[in-house]
């Protein structure tokens, strides 16, 4: 069987349900993108999700990089 998605496999499978707690869906300047809460506080991208080719583009929201929550009161 195929299963076809754009979520990676990880999101499908779970190992550990503790392990996604500090995983979060959020909008960030229109981009959706999923992030890791970290223990200072501050967030860690971790996947983009978007269909426009375009936002992959934008070196402000690559996997790894770190959002204060000044970010989110912009």
């Amino acid at each position: 069987m195929i299963h076809y998605t754009p979520l990676s496999e990880f999101d499908i499978i779970e190992d550990d349900p503790s392990s996604y707690e500090n995983n979060k869906i959020i909008s960030l300047k229109g981009r959706t993108m999923k992030v890791q809460k970290m223990d200072d506080g501050n967030f860690q991208i971790t996947q983009l999700l978007s269909t426009d080719p375009q936002d992959y583009l934008d070196t402000d929201f690559i996997p790894g990089t770190i959002l204060s929550l000044q970010d989110f009161q912009e």
